[in-house]
Parts: structure tokens; sequence; C-alpha cells
């Protein structure tokens, strides 16, 4: 029986080939749906697990900054209202919580870099420079002195306040110190391992500092605000009530008028301090994941040499002229009302001269790069572009005064002294920001010609794209002379070698030219580029000066506030001078960084 139906089998294998090919082919094809089912359950797999939690983890972070930044703005305005739904201590509180989960967050991270020492992370070298850190450091000390102050203003009113007002300085003092070594030593790291929950950590302390930066703003505007009030009701033009800044007790020490004075003089640093952190952190969070090119993540050497004279000295004369008018400002905007049109009018004219020249300065910028015709840098900078994005975004503020000014000043009923001058100072603001932007944008896009990099257009290196039979390279092929004569042969190797000496001499002479021109050539251009970036950092800083330490003749020329209203006014000054504010002082880190990268 065995025999049989193994001959059996052996029969219908070698006469029915059909049916054994048949079932092969089926269990072939079985195989390979299974294995195509598995190849497209593992692509899945790794799509799911690498792709989806990158972008996910991006988007959710960034939602949950939004959120709580929306949180701590609707508490911040119901303080603002003074209704019963929010109090300075509720904001307090949940200031205080943001910063101690921040901290919680920083603390664990550097504890988790410092297992890992031996495995360096990668490191953007463009994300904060050595300067930047150190502007940084001044501003976090001048917080601490005004942490300081608050504490000593606490300890005097300390019978009649809420509890918080002590605590928010102490954690706020421990959140800047700590905060500041974290940006010194891991503001540049590239982040690759637990990426989604650093994405929140990171985002947590963007907007951390943002609501801290809003908390800033919001009582330096109601500070100005209240000031404004007490000298209309002093002129007699409206009879408001201002409510005491100060508690209604006594104060057990002698400094306590000077602690609280004080405050108001070190708030604008805070401010900008608060801002300018966000900033750097929101460029570690972009770079969270992000791949390095090792080729272009390099620092350019500044170049020196330069000789600057002009630029420093007019800036240095704007800088003492802004001082000298703030002063006279403040002085006389008190007074009556003749002196205070004359001062207003005083800094009209003092805007209008520094924003032309400004504007020419800024112009005269464009025309060098239209001429000298520098290669644009296209290198990936989450930096740079987030520079860009907020130059331009920041403007926005200035430019809703200088038209809400325009807009008042055509449809003004009263003619004082400084009607004119202001639509001059609002008209020319708009321009100098537009100069300055596309200024310092360009200049950040642009880099310095290397020694052996050619012109665009060029006529040193027109022999290079000229096709002559002296330029062109000897043939250095493979040749087949089986067929040849020995004698033919040795001279075509000779000839060979003597064209190929011939064309390397030439091709050195044309790049020895080429780099020489390279050199030469912008050398006097490139020092009345940094002349012009050193006058326009001088400027920003002397119009950052003037609004934040009072000189505001927005709130005090009257034409605005008869035209929108005071309510309307009021509000849209609070949104737009921050902002204005900020401008200037982004405009001097990106001047001074163009000034190092000329």
């Amino acid at each position: 029986m065995v025999e049989h139906s193994s001959l059996d089998t052996m029969f219908l294998s070698k006469y029915c080939p059909s049916s054994s090919s048949s079932s092969s082919s089926s269990s072939s094809s079985s195989t390979s749906s299974s294995d195509r089912e598995k190849r497209l359950l593992r692509a899945l797999r790794g799509s799911l697990g690498k792709k989806y939690p990158q972008k996910s983890g991006e988007v959710l972070s960034a939602q949950y900054g939004i959120n709580l930044l929306l949180v701590g703005i609707a508490l911040m305005l119901a303080l603002a209202y003074r209704g019963p739904s929010a109090s300075e201590e509720t904001v307090l509180s949940f200031l205080t919580a943001l910063m101690l989960v921040q901290l919680i967050w920083m603390v664990c991270y550097m504890v988790r870099r410092e297992r890992r020492r031996s495995v360096p992370p990668e490191r953007d070298a463009h994300a904060a420079t050595s300067w930047i850190r150190g502007g940084l450091t001044m501003l976090a000390l001048l917080s601490l002195i005004m942490d300081a102050f608050r504490i000593g203003s606490f300890v005097g009113y300390q019978a009649c306040v809420s509890i918080m007002l002590g605590v928010y300085p102490v954690v706020h003092a421990l959140h800047t110190v700590s905060q500041v070594h974290f940006l010194w030593f891991h503001i540049k790291d590239v982040i690759k391992r637990y990426e989604t929950c650093e994405r929140f950590g990171v985002i947590h302390a963007v907007f951390t500092n943002l609501l801290l930066w809003s908390n800033g703003v919001m009582t330096e505007a109601e500070h100005a605000l209240n000031d404004h009030k007490r000298r209309l009701s002093a002129l007699g033009y409206f009879n408001f009530t201002v409510e005491p800044e100060e508690p209604t007790c006594n104060c057990t020490t002698s400094a306590c008028s000077m602690f609280s004075s004080s405050l108001y003089y070190l708030c604008p640093f805070n401010i900008e301090y608060h801002i300018f952190v966000s900033a750097l952190l929101f460029v570690m969070w972009k770079n969270i994941g992000r791949t390095l090119d090792h080729q272009t993540n390099q620092k350019r050497v500044p170049a020196g040499g330069s000789c600057l004279l002009l630029g420093p000295v007019l800036g240095l004369l704007a800088l003492a002229s802004s001082i000298t008018v703030l002063i006279i400002y403040i002085i006389h905007v008190e007074e009556s009302v003749e002196a205070r049109e004359a001062a207003i009018s005083m800094f009209y004219s003092f805007g209008i001269v520094i924003l032309a020249c400004m504007s020419v300065a800024g112009a005269l910028g464009l025309l060098i790069y239209r001429v000298e015709d520098w290669p644009m840098d296209t290198t990936p900078n989450p930096a740079r572009t987030l520079d860009a994005k907020l130059l331009l975004g920041s403007s926005v503020g200035s430019w809703l005064l200088c038209w809400c000014s325009v807009v008042a000043v055509g449809g003004a009923q009263s003619y004082p002294s400084y009607r004119w001058s202001n639509l001059a100072y609002a008209l020319l603001l708009v321009l100098e920001k537009c100069v300055q932007n596309l200024f310092v944008i360009e200049s950040l896009y642009r880099r310095r010609r290397e020694p052996g990099e050619c012109p665009t257009h060029s006529t040193t290196a027109h022999e290079i794209f000229s096709v002559t039979a002296s330029m062109a390279p000897p043939y250095d092929g493979i040749v087949n002379h089986a067929f040849e004569s020995p004698d033919k042969h040795r001279d075509v190797l000779e000839s060979s070698k003597t064209d190929k000496h011939t064309y390397d001499k030439k091709t050195k002479d044309v790049s020895l030219a080429v780099g020489h021109g390279a050199q030469d050539t912008p050398s006097r251009k490139r020092q009345v580029l940094k002349n012009i970036a050193i006058f326009l950092f001088m400027c920003n800083i002397s119009l950052w000066i003037l609004p934040a330490f009072g000189c505001r003749p927005q709130f005090d020329n009257g034409l605005e506030e008869a035209s929108f209203g005071f309510s309307i006014w009021s509000t849209v000054l609070n949104f737009a001078l921050p902002m204005s504010l900020f401008y200037r002082m982004h405009s001097v880190a990106s001047l001074f960084e163009v000034f190092r990268k000329i």
C-alpha cells in the first residue's frame, strides 16, 4: 500500500505538473501577501511612532501655551477692571505657580543633562550669542534689584497687605537666577531625547515669561495712566478720581516711599528682560528634534580693523540729546499750559531731526548693499527668522499710533503750536521704521564674500566663462594608443604634460586675481556700514529711553484724545506703547548683531 501510494504521487508529480505548480503558486502568493502586510504594518507603526508624536507634540504644546497665556490675560483684564472676580493676590498666585512649575522643569532638565555629561548634545551656534546673554544678565540684575525693593516695601506694609506680595518677589528672584543659569549653559541645546515632554516644558517657560511681561506692562501702563489723570486734574481739564497706589496703612520703615517710586524706574528693564527671554526660549522650542547641518552651523569670525568714528560720535550726541529732552520734558509738562506746549513741541522737533537722520542712514546702507551685491546667506537659522518676524510684528504698534495721529491732526478743531510737527513726526516715524526694517533684515540675510568666491557680476573673472582654447582644460582621459607608433605616442604624452602645466598656471593666476578683488573691494564700504549700524544702534537706545521713563506726548498733546475719546485712546496706547518699546530694544539687539556680522 505504501509503495503504491508513493508511485501514485510520483506519477502525479511527473504527469500532472499543473496541480503541483498551482499549489506552490498559491502558497507563494499567500507568503508574499503576508510579507506585504507585515511591511505595511511595520511602516505604519514606524510612522505612528516617529512622525506623528513629533508633530502632535509640537501642536499640542503650542495649544497648551496659548491657552495658558489666555488664562493669564483674562485674570489680568479682570484685575484691571477692579471687579470681584480677580484680585491682585489671585494674579500673583497664578504667576507664582507658573514660575514654580518652570523651576521644577529646569531643574529636572539640568539633572538629566548632568547624568548624560559623557554624551554632549548638539548645539545651535546661532541660537544666542554671548553678548545677548550678557545683556540679559544685566537686565536680570536690575530685575533682582526691583525684587529687593518689592520685598522691602512688603516688610514696611506687611500689617495690611497680603502675604502673596512678599512671596511673589522671592519666587521671582529665585526664578530669575535659575533662568539666567539655564540661558548661559543650555539655551543652545538641540533636544533629541524626550522630545514631547521637553516641548511642553520649553513652551511653558516661553509663555510664563510672556505672562510676566504682560503683568509688568499692565502695571506700568496703569501707573502712567494715573500720572496722566493727575496732570489733567491739576490743569483743570477733567476731575478724575485717582486711586492711591500705596496701601492705606502706615509704613513701619522710612524707605517705603523710596521703594515705591524706584519700582517704576526699574520696571522697563524687567519688562524687556522677560520678553527677550521668551524669544530665546521660543528659538530653543523650534530647535527641538531639528537636524543640524554641521557645515553651516559654524560661527563666523567678526571682521575687525574698521575705522569707527562718525557713527559712535553722532550716536552719543543723539543719546545725550535724548536724555536732555527727557529731563526738560518731565519738568515742564506738569507746569503751565504754555510750558507744557513748549515741552511737547521740543519733543517733536527732536524726534523729527533724529528720525530724518536715521532714515537717511538706513537708505544709504541699502544703497551700499545694492551697489556691492553681497551674496545672500540662505542657511536655515530659526533665530534669524524670528528676529525678522519680531521686527515686522512689533512695528504694528508704532504704525497704529502714527496713523491715529495723522487722522487726529487732519480732523483737529484746535490749533496748538505742535499740530503740524506732530503730523511730520508721525509720517517720518512710519518711513523710518520701514527703512530700518529693510536695512536690518537685509543685513541679517547678507554675508561677506569669501576670499575665493567670485562676485555675481564681476569683470575680474570674465576669462573663466569665456570659451577659448587657451583656457580649455587639456584632455586627460583614457586614450587607446595601441594602433599608434611609439614616436607618435611619445609626442602626445609630452604635449599633454605641457598643456596641463600651462592650464594650471592660468587658472592659478585667475583665482588669485578673483581672491584679491574680493578682499580689496568691500573694505571702505564695510566701514560705512559699520558706522551706520552703530549710529542706528545708539539712536534706537535714545528712542527707547524717552517713552520708557515717562516722555509720552501721546498722552499729553490732547489731539488724539479729542478725536478718539479718553477710553479708546487709552486702550490704544496701552496696546501700542509696549510694542513700540519692544521694537526699539529688539532693534538694538538686531543692529548689534548686524554690526558684528558686517
